[in-house]
């Protein structure tokens, strides 16, 4: 059975979607950009400073389902301009230690909001 994950620590889902679904014991959280849920403003700044919000939004869902970055096993990051890549995968290393985990990046056309980065997971608990 699928079990809702739904924090007040990230930004709420705006769609016909949930901040993460747990199921058979992996925890899969949707796309988190880089909103503050405080605000619900993006991070002030550039690349950087999204990145650190989206992965702190993915990091708290996580908390929220009882798992942590540690255990994610998968993500994938969304990039408005893969010439930010190189910065974005800066501050990613202060979230992820060994072994890291699988990922994929790609450049996308346009991202919601105008994002310049949007980063999803997979976890297990």
């Amino acid at each position: 059975m699928n079990k809702a994950i739904n924090t007040n620590n990230a930004p709420a889902a705006i769609g016909p979607y949930s901040q993460a679904i747990e199921a058979n014991g992996m925890v899969f959280t949707s796309g988190q950009l880089p909103i503050d849920p405080a605000t619900g403003a993006f991070a002030e700044g550039g690349i950087k400073e999204q990145t650190r919000q989206s992965l702190t939004n993915a990091q708290n869902i996580l908390k929220e389902a009882g798992t942590d970055l540690g255990h994610v096993v998968k993500t994938t990051v969304f990039l408005s301009d893969m010439d930010n890549f190189a910065a974005m995968n800066e501050v990613y290393s202060e979230f992820f230690v060994q072994p890291f985990p699988a990922r994929s990046a790609v450049a996308v056309k346009t991202l919601p909001k105008n994002a310049l980065v949007e980063v999803e997971c997979i976890a297990v608990k």
